[in-house]
């Protein structure tokens, strides 16, 4: 157990994938802090007693996951005002029983290191196509990275710097998070090294349109936010969702009789060529042909719930309406048989 790491761990109606989370941490880590954004299916009561600090989020303000790890934190540094690193964790995933002595190291030994990230991986890739597709899209290059994902171990005082994570965003909060810490001069970084289980369980068409749904607003907001400096934040994302998304196919569409159809087979070879160059790519990080085929696929399908999401941005910003969750996941099973621990 490390005196100088701390873990903040958020959930809403993770059942037994939050029962597997908590016990992976306890031990582990001086303090664990878990947040509850909202859940009926006894969460709370399980991290209580497991013996760990717990928050019930105030349900009149809206969740996001930014408030829910903010407050985490805050808690977290009430507790155990010295602790120099925080392990972040969602409820759905398990960390690896090396990551936090090895990610610990890794940001001890440079004072530049705002955040270490590793591995993520599906605990069911088997179980459906999109689980597996998640599994695929966590497999991101070792090395200097621009962002992390929700699990991630950080330095708090590079997190207090920019006054932590943005409660208003919905979405993308992570990769809001680490641009501007990237911008005070820290830096991100992914190692080679297992960090967590997640179980997205996604075993429906509407789960994955959901998700992708979500990344398109996320993709929107940040460029909407940070897109005007020189690193053109998440703009190359939303040109690419606008025109693949709806601008050829609308125009396609629209131009079939004029050009008795030539306007379709057009856009279906600009589609192939596009395919093609995301398969090449993901078969140079050594995904088997077939997977990246089907990784390939579903990024141009993805094209069209992500510009639809990035709609759905613009829309309630134009009307004033405030952003609402956009949750793909069905509620996790109840957990009954959490031991018992001593916090320490």
């Amino acid at each position: 157990m490390s005196p100088r790491v701390g873990a903040v761990v958020i959930g809403r109606n993770e059942g037994e994938r939050l029962r597997r989370c908590l016990q992976s941490l306890v031990g582990g880590v001086n303090l664990v802090v878990y947040v509850d954004s909202g859940s009926s299916d006894g969460s709370l009561e399980l991290a209580r007693d497991m013996g760990l600090l717990t928050i019930e989020l105030d349900r009149s303000v809206p969740f996001t996951a930014a408030r829910a790890r903010n407050e985490g934190l805050l808690r977290l540094l009430d507790a155990a005002p010295a602790l120099e690193f925080v392990q972040f964790v969602d409820g759905d995933c398990e960390i690896d029983s090396g990551w936090l002595a090895r990610a610990e190291r890794e940001i001890a030994a440079d004072s530049g290191l705002a955040v270490v990230c590793g591995r993520r991986r599906e605990r069911y890739p088997e179980r459906s196509v999109y689980n597996l597709l998640c599994d695929l899209e966590w497999d991101t290059p070792i090395g200097p990275a621009t962002s992390c994902g929700g699990d991630a171990m950080m330095r708090i005082e590079a997190v207090r710097a920019v006054n932590g994570y943005d409660p208003s965003l919905i979405a993308g909060e992570e990769p809001d998070l680490c641009f501007r810490m990237r911008g005070r001069g820290w830096r991100v970084l992914r190692i080679a090294a297992e960090m967590t289980v997640h179980d997205a369980a996604m075993t429906r068409l509407s789960q994955w349109w959901r998700r992708e749904l979500r990344a398109g607003h996320a993709f929107a907001e940040g460029a909407a936010r940070n897109g005007g400096g020189a690193e053109r934040y998440f703009q190359r994302n939303v040109a690419s969702n606008w025109l693949w998304g709806l601008g050829v196919p609308t125009t396609a569409i629209a131009l079939a009789l004029p050009t008795a159809g030539l306007s379709l087979a057009l856009s279906s070879l600009l589609y192939a060529r596009l395919g093609f160059r995301i398969y090449r790519t993901a078969r140079k990080r050594s995904v088997s042909p077939a997977h990246a085929r089907l990784y390939a696929g579903f990024c141009l399908l993805g094209k069209l719930p992500q510009a639809l999401g990035q709609s759905l941005y613009w829309y309630r910003r134009i009307a004033g309406r405030d952003g609402r969750l956009i949750e793909y996941k069905e509620p996790g099973r109840p957990s009954t048989d959490a031991p018992r621990v001593t916090e320490s």
